[in-house]
């Protein structure tokens, strides 16, 4: 279990996590406004829907303006990367330089960080991205297959070792067999490891996954208040009511 202001994350019912997609700054500050008031733990704002992610000034704009609407909620900040199913290709320089600055603002609770980014300076980079107090979510995406459970273990363990607060994984089921896979993986990954861990099997055939967190141990669970940022996303209000039943 970490915590982060007054959110336990990795205990009791898996905590909510609402993206953020608009394009411009309008867009993205109406969906905050239609998120404030809804009882969710963490927002994702996906910079990655935007064009302007690389005006740093600009984003810090953002974020004060999101900080202040969200109040207390955690803000998770996120450049998913075009070949983990994001909108927009970048430079590894450019995807670093952009995740340090936005921690260095202490404005973000949360930075995603993608596993296999670079491999070879991931440990520095999470190094340098605690050192400014935010926390680091490690994550992979498969939006074609679901990996062996074995292989699903085994990313999860090296994101523990790499230095990740908390460890994320989504995989696309091409069959009911797929999500037993994930949904097995992520029993024995939240007694193996030590840091709190979230799953998910994507689609309609996955949504089983992302309701059933608090059964297998998946910390978090991502709803949605308007577009979805991935598929087999739940509206936040049936979301909110199966969450209750499985708790």
């Amino acid at each position: 279990m970490i915590r982060i202001r007054d959110i336990e994350i990795g205990i009791g019912k898996p905590k909510i996590c609402v993206p953020i997609t608009g394009r411009t700054v309008e867009e993205i500050l109406e969906q905050a406004r239609k998120i404030s008031p809804i009882n969710v733990d963490i927002v994702e704002w996906r910079v990655d829907y935007t064009e302007f992610a690389s005006d740093k000034e600009k984003v810090v704009q953002v974020l004060e303006k999101l900080r202040q609407l969200l109040q207390n909620k955690l803000l998770l900040f996120t450049f998913r990367t075009k070949k983990e199913g994001g909108e927009r290709a970048i430079s590894e320089e450019e995807y670093f330089g952009l995740n340090t600055f936005v921690a260095k603002t202490a404005l973000v609770d949360l930075v995603d960080i993608e596993l296999y980014s670079c491999e070879s300076q991931l440990n520095d980079y999470i190094e340098a991205l605690h050192k400014t107090g935010c926390k680091v979510i490690l994550s992979n995406h498969d939006f074609l297959k679901t990996p062996d459970e074995g292989v699903i273990l085994a990313r999860l363990r090296q994101m523990e070792h790499a230095g990740a607060d908390i460890v994320k994984i989504a995989v696309m089921p091409q069959s009911p067999a797929d999500v037993v896979t994930l949904l097995s993986a992520t029993c024995k990954a939240n007694a193996q490891l030590t840091k709190p861990v979230v799953t998910m099997s994507m689609a309609k055939l996955g949504a089983v996954s992302r309701i059933t967190g608090q059964v297998f141990g998946s910390a978090i669970t991502f709803g949605t208040v308007g577009e979805a940022s991935a598929p087999g996303q739940i509206p936040v209000e049936q979301l909110s009511e199966f969450l209750d039943f499985f708790s």
